[in-house]
């Protein structure tokens, strides 16, 4: 029965330490992720900028699914190859002036 008793202090200091623990964990990234955000140009200049973006891309599924599938693969396809595209002459352009 003492050994019963000893067990059950040991898990509640144990269950203590995990506590602190995990709140020291949560405030250093909420520290973290305000540090990091308060750094952006988009917060200063867009307030709502992760609201915006949600909105955009999911105006831009709305339009993708009322269109036919192929029209959607045929823009995706051609924004694939000109961005790739568009790299290769970036790329080709810092080359020769490096």
């Amino acid at each position: 029965m003492e050994r019963d008793a000893n067990d059950h202090k040991l898990v509640d200091e144990n269950m203590i330490v995990l506590r602190m623990r995990i709140q020291e964990l949560k405030t250093r990234e909420q520290e973290n992720n305000g540090a990091a955000r308060s750094d952006g140009r988009e917060k200063k200049w867009y307030k709502n900028y992760e609201s915006d973006v949600y909105e955009g891309i999911g105006l831009l599924q709305m339009l993708m699914m009322n269109t036919r599938p192929s029209l959607v693969l045929g823009v995706v396809a051609l924004l694939v190859f000109s961005a790739s595209t568009s790299l290769a002459l970036v790329l080709q352009t810092l080359g020769s002036v490096i």
